[in-house]
């Protein structure tokens, strides 16, 4: 077994200790192929108000001008699936994504890649990195997708056919030469699921999503009013939204995390409409104190309800 073979094995055993469920390597090169989609759906203003999209385009797909002299992107999968939907015993309850249930994504999954990148540098010798955790202008998906993790679905995720869709993917960026691997074939067939049940009509065409239209974006992205266009429209969402991966067909191999620190606060289970609509500063503060929804800000979350029910 050749030096590259034998680090690849070492880098994806490791991974799997740290609970990642799948590792996926790829060559660190220009992505030629996505170049012209991305630049398309910026030049057609899927992207609304996220303006950041629009720098560090180079960047986004050059690996290189993140890391000088990167030479390997090692994709990562962690599952972030709950054991329980809080909004399924309560048809009426108010919802938030499934991935901001329990502490936020970044700190948990940044720590573990830290150890990662420690175990390759202690094991394999002086080997320079950075970890990414949807926090730099890193093509996660399209990586993902190269390393052979999954494809990209209609709806724009990574699809995993064990897994289906509700995980986090994360990057460690090498210089170290390691043995690649092959991308993953599409298995979408003629499904369109995620398409029909979009409610704002965020998935014009296969595989293109105008996050401009999203609930995700109107919940969390979007800082002034949201439009009284999609009024009536957000099936009760008020951060993020899971729609188009509940619908999904590959979303039936999901299967709970095992991650402590993705547990909700048990408070935030017992929460009703009424709970939601009086929450103040304090208790938004205890349940969400390391979470991803504190991004929307307890003004947002004001927002987003006022703008389910009505209320000014």
């Amino acid at each position: 077994m050749d030096s590259r073979q034998k680090h690849s094995d070492f880098i994806k055993l490791t991974a799997a200790a740290l609970g990642f469920s799948y590792c996926g390597i790829a060559k660190a090169e220009f992505l030629h192929e996505e170049a012209p989609r991305l630049e398309d759906w910026l030049r057609q203003g899927h992207h609304g108000s996220m303006s950041y999209l629009e720098n560090y385009f180079d960047k986004r797909l050059n690996p290189t001008l993140l890391v000088p002299g990167a030479k390997s992107v090692i994709s990562l999968i962690y599952n972030y699936y709950p054991e329980k939907d809080l909004s399924s015993a309560n048809p009426d309850q108010f919802k938030i994504a499934k991935y901001a249930y329990g502490e936020d994504y970044h700190f948990v999954i940044k720590d573990k890649l830290k150890i990662l990148l420690n175990k390759i540098q202690q094991t394999i010798g002086e080997v320079g990195g950075r970890a990414f955790v949807d926090s730099a202008p890193v093509h996660e998906r399209a990586w993902a997708k190269k390393s052979g993790l999954g494809w990209i679905g209609k709806n724009s995720l990574l699809l995993n056919r064990s897994m289906g869709s509700f995980f986090f993917l994360a990057e460690l960026i090498i210089d170290l030469e390691l043995e690649y691997d092959g991308p993953a074939k599409d298995y979408c067939g003629t499904c369109t699921a995620c398409m029909d049940a979009c409610p704002t009509d965020a998935i014009p065409q296969p595989y293109m999503v105008d996050g401009s239209k999203c609930i995700s974006y109107y919940t969390i992205e979007l800082k002034e009013d949201i439009p009284i266009a999609v009024k009536g429209k957000f099936e009760n969402w008020i951060f993020g939204c899971d729609i188009c991966q509940d619908v999904c067909p590959w979303n039936r191999f999901s299967k709970p995390n095992t991650e402590s620190r993705f547990q909700p606060d048990p408070d935030l289970e017992k929460m009703n409409s009424q709970d939601w609509k009086e929450i103040t500063a304090d208790v938004f503060e205890k349940l969400f104190k390391k979470s991803a929804v504190k991004r929307a800000k307890l003004q947002g979350l004001k927002r987003n309800i006022s703008f389910l029910t009505g209320r000014e």
